[in-house]
């Protein structure tokens, strides 16, 4: 599979619900078990940088959850 990843100004993730951003924490914890990958403390932090939700593991944006776990759902495939 070729994906393009996600980049932080990518406006598409402005659209992205606190709630949604909750379930794909979610999702990454559970694939992430595998893999020996966990962020239990991970969360959405309710800050925002130009409309963009962050989450709290460094605060990073929504690209980098999305980019994770594009590779954790390929990594599964296998």
């Amino acid at each position: 599979m070729n994906t393009t990843p996600f980049t932080p100004n990518d406006t598409y993730l402005r659209t992205y619900t606190e709630p949604e951003v909750t379930s794909l924490l979610h999702e990454l914890h559970e694939r992430g078990k595998p893999f020996g990958i966990q962020w239990g403390s991970a969360h959405v932090n309710g800050a925002t940088v130009d409309g963009r939700l962050l989450i709290s593991f460094g605060d990073t944006s929504i690209a980098t959850l999305l980019n994770l776990l594009t590779l954790l759902r390929e990594a599964s495939r296998r």
